[in-house]
């Protein structure tokens, strides 16, 4: 399948609002974030939000596949790492070399940023935690009950990427 890749804008709000409200209803555990609360922002705070963070989407033909996001730290004592985040792929789209390609757009972009890039994957999620290694991601620990959704926790495994 032939994909591209850019940095989301503005104009891709709704596009961006479908996919992510997606991965928050079928996945809950893989995102610090709710369902509830994302579903209730309007898509004017969407937008907002696309014009200032880094956000990437991964296309096949017009349709979005596929989302990223690259948050750096701001703290003058920890802005030299960033925050891997949000990455989502439509089960369509998966097996397809889209979410290596997605990755690799958001290093790259984090390089001219920071040292390092940080995320966390849900311990259980053998997938995600074997692809995040294979693109040199390592493990650093593991934040117990790092998420409660009800009366269930879910564990964190902590990764990083040392870039420089």
């Amino acid at each position: 399948m032939d994909h591209q890749l850019r940095r989301l804008t503005a104009d891709d709000a709704e596009d961006f609002r479908a996919i992510r409200l997606e991965s928050l209803e079928r996945h809950p555990e893989a995102f610090a974030a709710s369902y509830e609360i994302e579903g209730q922002l309007a898509i004017k705070e969407i937008a907002r939000r696309l014009t200032k963070s880094a956000i990437f989407g991964g296309f096949i033909g017009t349709e979005l596949m596929g989302v990223a996001g690259f948050a750096p730290l701001k703290s003058p004592k920890a802005k030299h790492k960033g925050i891997l985040w949000g990455m989502y792929l439509r089960e369509a789209a998966r097996g397809s070399g889209l979410a290596q390609a997605l990755a690799q757009i958001v290093l790259e972009y984090a390089r001219s940023q920071v040292e390092q890039v940080q995320l966390s994957v849900v311990s259980d999620n053998a997938q995600a935690l074997s692809f995040y290694k294979s693109l040199g991601f390592e493990s650093y620990g593991v934040e117990p009950r790092a998420l409660k959704i009800g009366d269930d926790y879910f564990d964190e495994e902590l990764l990083i990427h040392y870039l420089k």
